[in-house]
């Protein structure tokens, strides 16, 4: 047995486009599927919130171990996840895009804790558009 035969895991189900469309629709319901990748833009209000959003999904793909493709401008980030060993769309692909989705939405002000929140009404602090 060679190492890469040694490494390569047990192979991954790579999920047909229907599937994909469906698991979106109920799970992931702000992403869509285009040309072979599961997708989902970020708008934000600066620059500055734009990097902060590439910042977390890159520590959350690091931590994950796998990586997304980014584009970004100067109001928005758009995500892209694609297994590339598996030529496909994977459970990584769909639990990244889950945990990207529940750090970038995160409002705590909505929550009944302590925290309050970035201020949305005051554009000087604005952070990302979320989508309520």
């Amino acid at each position: 047995m060679n190492d890469e035969t040694k490494n390569a895991g047990p192979k991954e189900k790579v999920y047909s486009e229907s599937e994909i469309v469906a698991k979106l629709k109920e799970e992931l319901p702000h992403w869509r599927y285009e040309n072979g990748w599961i997708r989902r833009k970020y708008k934000t209000h600066s620059w500055k919130s734009t990097l902060m959003v590439i910042n977390t999904v890159g520590h959350l793909a690091e931590a994950a171990w796998h990586h997304p493709d980014l584009k970004a401008s100067y109001a928005w980030v758009e995500v892209l996840l694609q297994n590339h060993a598996a030529k496909g769309i994977t459970d990584k692909d769909f639990e990244l895009a889950k945990k990207i989705e529940s750090v970038v939405q995160w409002q705590p002000g909505k929550e009944a804790g302590s925290l309050e929140g970035t201020p949305q009404s005051d554009q000087r602090f604005a952070y990302v558009k979320y989508d309520d």
